[in-house]
């Protein structure tokens, strides 16, 4: 009587054995994990991905030459699968056929040109040959194929941080190259500004982000994305600067006399989502006294605040929308409190802080600058770029915080932009607003 023929097994049943194979190697259980291996090889000895696993196994065993041939058949039988190329490249590399390595990384990097392993490879190569410039340049883009905030395999985490490291030499490299060629051209112009380029600079060499401008309701186009704007663009801030202790002496003495006018900053109601808010929502920890708010006016806070509320009304070009702006409202920020990385309503307007108490350790980062607040040193930002605030200290701080329109808009597109809001706010009601 024959033996019937065991059954076929389709590419599921294949991977699955595959898998059950490395969870045993893994679990320590080599030897079992070699059996089914085998047994897998004898019945699709043709499979790629089971051709594969041997010569990772033969690897491992530093028989790079049977890993070698392993590769190169299952190449042959799948040529379109780049971790079978990056897979034979490494034992190519072991066997001193650079050469060969290299043509095999290309293959890989032709079907798959952010394929990790095979950029590493790449890298790896040109940094063995002193291609060391060239070697920077692979080494970033195969570190640019990790996503932020994650971990790299296990197995490649060696060669990651290897390239790490010599990407971080070129930039110092780089820096040092730059400097000389810049260092005559700050020197012609060392009385003007050149924060723009030191930033464009840091993004290219890899050592700032770039945010954009993200307004969670209304975009308006083509306006500059500015993180922090120049002092200078806004002389009218003189006066208000100037009333800083007055501002502070009138929030100090609201503090004690009204201090049920501190509302918490956050007021979501239960069935809106409220992300990274959820702590702060409703919560003292973060808290307000409003002035104007969305574009009431608060009589009996603002009685208490006139000298405020006068060179606010005298200087500040604020928006006046019905329902909608302007809004100033002192800021309180209780100690050990974080406000979280967020984006603003719409970069029609911007954001003014005026410092009034500021213990050490609090601090505002706009996109990729931070800042520590002086007392009495105001700036203005596009709350639309990301941005967030903390206070690490023992104490609460305050600010004053207001908007006003984006200056790079024309009376037309204000007056115009005033209309639509109030339309829009009209037919659907006020639209949700996240703080700045």
């Amino acid at each position: 009587m024959n033996t019937p023929a065991p059954a076929v097994l389709d590419d599921a049943a294949v991977i699955r054995t595959l898998q059950s194979a490395k969870a045993a190697a893994a679990a320590g259980r080599a030897g079992e994990s070699d059996q089914i291996l085998v047994a897998l090889a004898q019945r699709v000895p043709n499979h790629p991905a089971v051709l594969n696993e041997l010569g990772i196994r033969m690897m491992d065993r530093r028989d790079a030459a049977q890993a070698r041939a392993l590769f190169e058949r299952a190449t042959q039988i799948d040529p379109n699968h780049p971790s079978l190329w990056a897979n034979l490249a490494s034992s190519l590399k072991a066997l001193g056929r650079t050469a060969e390595e290299m043509d095999a990384i290309q293959k890989a990097l032709e079907l798959a040109p952010r394929h990790l392993s095979a950029l590493l490879q790449k890298g790896a190569h040109q940094e063995d040959a002193g291609e060391m410039n060239a070697a920077a340049r692979t080494y970033q883009s195969a570190l640019a194929c990790i996503q932020p905030g994650s971990e790299p395999p296990a197995h490649l985490r060696e060669a990651v941080n290897r390239a790490r490291g010599v990407v971080e030499k070129d930039l110092a490299t780089l820096t040092s190259a730059l400097e000389g060629p810049l260092a005559a051209v700050r020197a012609r112009h060392g009385n003007l500004p050149q924060r723009r380029v030191d930033a464009c600079l840091e993004a290219l060499m890899g050592r700032r982000s770039v945010y954009h401008s993200q307004p969670t309701w209304m975009y308006f186009p083509e306006l500059p994305a500015i993180e922090y704007f120049e002092r200078s663009d806004f002389p009218w801030l003189d006066a208000i600067e100037a009333a800083s202790d007055q501002i502070r002496g009138e929030l100090l003495r609201a503090m004690i006399s009204d201090r049920e006018g501190m509302q918490p900053y956050l007021d979501f109601p239960p069935d809106m989502p409220l992300d990274q808010f959820r702590e702060l929502n409703r919560s003292r920890k973060w808290s307000a006294y409003f002035l104007w708010n969305q574009g009431a006016a608060d009589a009996a806070h603002i009685a208490r605040c006139p000298v405020t509320a006068r060179v606010l009304e005298e200087n500040a070009p604020r928006p006046r929308i019905a329902s909608r702006a302007p809004t100033a409202f002192f800021s309180l920020l209780e100690p050990k409190t974080r406000i979280p990385p967020h984006t603003g309503v719409t970069n029609t307007r911007l954001t003014v802080h005026l410092p009034l108490v500021v213990p050490p350790g609090c601090g505002f980062r706009v996109g990729g600058t931070t800042r520590e607040w002086v007392p009495g040193k105001a700036w203005v930002f596009d709350d639309t770029i990301e941005h967030e605030a903390w206070n690490d200290s023992d104490t609460p701080r305050a600010i004053l915080l207001f908007d006003i329109w984006n200056p790079f808009l024309t009376a037309v597109e204000r007056e115009m932009i005033t209309a639509a809001t109030e339309a829009y706010v009209q037919h659907y009601g006020l639209p949700a607003e996240k703080a700045s």
